[in-house]
């Protein structure tokens, strides 16, 4: 009996001894600062071949994140993807030497970032910049910025979702002296530091250290003072706009030039699936919001597919929306599995159980609504819930907040005229300090944001357990800019001269050949009396060859190449591929608040077929309808390359039949979703163009002309 009185005694004390050395681990008590700033690799880097042509075409990426990103430094941790560390100086090396990029941005969450690590991202956005050479002439250029996230999945209406702020300058005096979050702070500070110590259990010890440490500090740190002005307000505390006018008139009274892109609109993992672009037109500022990233690792956002996610009945009650093109609702494909299953097959018992099934689940979370056949296979769902037979769609896909349908509001909720003008661009959105992260699909764990468990296959957060198949390497910016320095780049896109890519580094040029100045560029906004004449140029990127150049070998050396590039590097050789086809597409935005916004979107209003032997392709075009329908109008331009395998190029991973309907689809997810396993399929690397907005100067009223405003 006393024998075991001591063994108990030494147990409870094994047991306390352990519990006080994984709080002490988790609250970051055995480590210093987490991410101590270091040394940039030395640049400046020899110019890339992306400066081919007067004006200067420059490629960029204006969304990254490091582990400042507390998601991101979950996600990077040895259990899930196994990258560990991912740094600002991390994004600088990769930026100039992986992807050798033009320009890039620092994007952490706001919500998690502390004045402390805001000072360490500035510091090091400064260093990556002294490193440039030639301010005027610099090998790349690196802006400083947050990412402001206010989403809320139960309500719609007071959803806004996700912003990232890109500030002009960098410079200490010039900047804000904490960055501008929608919430007082991040849940996953709310971790208890006895769940982060046992992550030493697969972690360096340094790395769980650190990552206490941080989630202390951003925890700790406390929501500044309500109505204090802001050079009053303690460096110390975390500075809340809790909506977009909050944070435009914050970023007004600190005199900041800054640019707002809203992103992942129609990414459903992070959107309620009803959300409407119209509920935040009464918050838009085209000063502001001049850019749109309509793609990103994430997805592809851009396409308006006329379809309703949830409807909602007079009483309130939920039921099943139809079957469209390109979209099978769920609870639809709920009641063809209960169909198939059914013991009399047609028979009216039959129906009548399938038409239940269908109700019951539209009246139920997704989940809940799987749960009802949990011996069907993902298949046997048909890729219901996803936007199909489109190019890389962003998961679970919200098609009124995509790109085209924005364009096309002219009012907003209360009914009053309202309009967005955005230039269209891409970018990463990567979490693993690896901006521009797509100029070879050769590391599908190293190059999106796929995740994997103990390091075998890939699983999703999100109740379409599919959803993990929908990422992919990610977007790049481009800008027509008149020099490579900062002001340069910063005017071109406050001029919306910018164009995105799916990753490849696609040239395009879209002119309006006829504006009352002559030439006018993509991004253009302004009063045309005559038929519009367009011209479009696209060359295809340079295939990419194996391997790095010396010089990033040189500045990085073996380990910096094969842990941060992951063995390759962008390596431009001599074959450019070809362009097969330029898409026109062309919206004419509500004139009245009932106007059916699809009616007014024509996806592929022209279609060119390019005959490009590695010259490239040239199209000219009019639009001789422009002058009779004496509205607004604009016009996109796709350039669509030759298909590559790429990772995620197919989502659903489909068998398809000789009539080209999918039969059977593997996603990139579970057992087929191993580290080694890159996911490709064939598809269609494309660029979009910024829109040309157009419209009379002078427009018929009752029968007599009136003057219009003249656009900006």
């Amino acid at each position: 009996m006393v024998l075991m009185k001591k063994l108990l005694v030494i147990a409870l004390l094994v047991l306390l001894f352990l519990f006080s050395w994984l709080h002490a681990l988790g609250s970051g008590w055995l480590g210093g600062e987490a991410q101590s700033l270091r040394a940039v690799a030395e640049g400046p880097r020899t110019e890339s071949d992306s400066t081919i042509a007067a004006p200067l075409i420059l490629f960029g990426d204006l969304h990254t994140h490091t582990n400042f990103s507390l998601d991101a430094y979950l996600f990077n941790t040895e259990l899930i993807k196994g990258v560990g560390s991912a740094t600002v100086e991390d994004a600088c090396d990769f930026a100039r030497y992986c992807s050798a990029l033009d320009f890039w941005s620092i994007n952490d969450h706001a919500e998690s970032l502390t004045p402390r690590a805001w000072k360490h991202t500035a510091e090091a956005v400064r260093r990556c910049n002294q490193s440039a050479g030639d301010p005027a002439h610099p090998d790349m250029v690196s802006f400083l910025g947050w990412e402001w996230s206010n989403t809320d999945q139960k309500n719609a209406v007071q959803h806004y979702g996700h912003k990232n702020v890109i500030l002009r300058s960098g410079e200490e005096g010039e900047i804000p002296v904490r960055p501008i979050s929608s919430a007082p702070g991040n849940l996953l500070a709310r971790i208890p530091a006895v769940a982060v110590g046992l992550l030493g259990l697969v972690e360096e010890l340094e790395f769980v250290s650190d990552m206490g440490w941080y989630l202390a500090d951003s925890y700790s740190t406390p929501e500044c003072p309500v109505g204090t002005p802001v050079d009053q307000l303690p460096v110390t505390c975390r500075e809340v706009a809790r909506t977009p006018a909050d944070l435009y008139r914050k970023l007004d009274r600190g005199g900041f030039d800054s640019l707002v892109i809203p992103h992942g609109l129609s990414w459903g993992t992070t959107n309620p699936l009803d959300a409407d672009f119209r509920n935040q037109l009464q918050d838009y500022e085209n000063r502001y919001e001049r850019l749109l990233e309509s793609y990103s690792g994430h997805g592809n956002s851009e396409v308006f597919r006329d379809f309703e996610r949830v409807v909602t009945e007079a009483g309130g009650a939920a039921s099943c929306p139809p079957k469209t093109a390109g979209f099978l609702p769920c609870c639809r494909q709920a009641a063809e599995i209960f169909r198939a299953g059914c013991a009399s097959p047609g028979s009216a018992d039959c129906e009548a159980g399938a038409v239940n099934t269908m109700n019951t689940f539209s009246s139920i979370d997704i989940q809940a609504g799987r749960d009802l056949f949990p011996d069907a296979s993902l298949d046997d769902w048909a890729g219901c819930g996803q936007l199909q037979n489109s190019f890389q769609p962003a998961s679970t896909y919200v098609p009124r907040q995509s790109a085209q349908y924005n364009l096309a509001l002219g009012y907003d909720t209360n009914g009053k005229m309202a309009r967005a003008k955005f230039g269209l661009i891409g970018s990463s959105d990567n979490h693993m300090a690896r901006p521009g992260n797509s100029y070879k699909e050769t590391s599908r764990l190293m190059y999106t944001d796929s995740k994997s468990f103990s390091g075998r296959q890939s699983f999703s957060w999100n109740p379409y357990v599919e959803s993990g198949s929908f990422y992919y390497t990610g977007g790049l910016i481009a800008v027509h800019s008149d020099g490579r320095d900062r002001d340069a780049i910063w005017e071109a896109m406050k001029a919306r001269r910018v164009y995105g890519t799916s990753g490849d580094r696609i040239l395009l040029w879209f002119d309006l050949l006829n504006s009352p100045a002559g030439i006018a560029p993509m991004g253009s906004d302004l009063s045309l009396d005559d038929t519009p004449r367009f011209r479009v140029k696209a060359l295809g990127a340079l295939e990419q060859v194996p391997g790095c150049p010396a010089e990033a070998s040189n500045a990085l050396g073996p380990s910096g190449i094969q842990n941060l590039c992951g063995g390759e590097c962008y390596r431009p050789g001599d074959y450019r591929k070809r362009i097969e086809r330029i898409e026109i597409v062309r919206v004419r935005p509500q004139q009245s608040a009932t106007d059916e916004v699809g009616s007014l979107i024509e996806n592929e209003w022209r279609v060119f077929k390019c005959a490009d032997a590695g010259q490239g392709c040239t199209v000219e075009f009019e639009d001789d309808q422009y002058l009779a329908g004496n509205r607004p109008s604009l016009y996109y331009a796709r350039a669509i390359q030759e298909a590559q395998p790429l990772i995620g190029g197919d989502p659903f991973g489909c068998v398809y039949d000789d009539k080209g309907n999918c039969t059977q689809r593997d996603y990139c997810i579970g057992e087929r979703a191993t580290r080694q396993e890159n996911c490709l399929s064939l598809a269609n690397p494309r660029a979009w163009s910024s829109p040309i907005f157009i419209e009379p100067s002078r427009k018929e009223e009752g029968g007599s002309m009136v003057q219009t405003p003249t656009p900006e």
